[in-house]
């Protein structure tokens, strides 16, 4: 056997497989620049750093299960009314993520709802968190086979624990209580423990009338509304700071 190939070998034992290919070429560009021993260890580290958070972030891109990959520097931000740039710049920052703030972006169709969260989501997927997307259907219909499918185990499982939850076209369809119900459950499991974004071209107002039922209802938009960032794409934006607003008089128990 080669030195070569046994390095490689005790490379791929040590679990260093990213170095392991790409050491001949390591090797040729240390001789090249007559680099130190330090200087060339040091190169080996590096690259195999780099490759595992590389790797990292392909994974997470991956779980994430976005419908396509759409970055912020591809949001058209002149077209909105609502953003302004020094409010997309605090929305870049992430800063949010760590204040366990929620996003609700609301708007019609075409606004550029969908591509504002992914945008985000992949930003917080570069910077180390875990990110997770899903629209509402399958949301649903996962967590109604969560107890009898693997899929839909695993799935969940990422759900609550990612950092990130993005939940696109909420309250697109009417739910009934049993749906709704699971859906609480998640909200609570979240609440706390992760952000979430939400899109929908429904005003938290109008989500009782998809929900039904009025306890459950009152129970989620407690959860989501404690901490919230409600942005009317195209529209105007404003911080929820009182739950009345929506409730008017009414009082909110958890």
């Amino acid at each position: 056997m080669s030195q070569m190939k046994r390095l490689q070998d005790i490379l791929r034992n040590l679990r260093f497989g990213e170095t392991a290919a790409f050491l001949p070429a390591l090797l040729e560009n240390a001789e090249t620049n007559d680099d130190t021993h330090a200087t060339f260890l040091m190169n080996v580290m590096e690259y195999e750093q780099k490759r595992r958070e590389e790797k990292k972030i392909e994974r997470h891109l991956k779980w994430a299960t976005f419908p396509y990959h759409k970055t912020l520097e591809k949001f058209n931000l002149g077209e909105q009314n609502s953003l302004s740039q020094k409010q997309f710049n605090k929305l870049k920052e992430l800063i949010w993520i760590e204040q366990l703030y929620n996003l609700i972006l609301l708007g019609p169709p075409g606004v550029g709802k969908t591509h504002l969260a992914i945008g985000l989501g992949m930003k917080a997927i570069y910077q180390g968190y875990k990110v997770i997307f899903t629209t509402m259907g399958a949301l649903v219909q996962t967590l109604k086979t969560e107890e009898v499918t693997r899929k839909s185990q695993t799935k969940m499982k990422r759900i609550r624990n990612a950092d990130l939850v993005i939940i696109d076209d909420l309250m697109f369809m009417a739910m009934n209580q049993s749906e709704a119900n699971l859906l609480f459950h998640l909200i609570n499991d979240l609440y706390n423990t992760a952000s979430i974004i939400l899109t929908s071209n429904k005003a938290p107002k109008e989500w009782g009338e998809l929900l039904g039922d009025p306890a459950i209802t009152t129970a989620i938009l407690d959860r989501i509304l404690h901490r919230v960032e409600i942005i009317h794409l195209n529209g105007d934006s404003y911080r929820m700071k009182h739950r009345k607003s929506i409730f008017e008089q009414e009082s909110v128990t958890n």
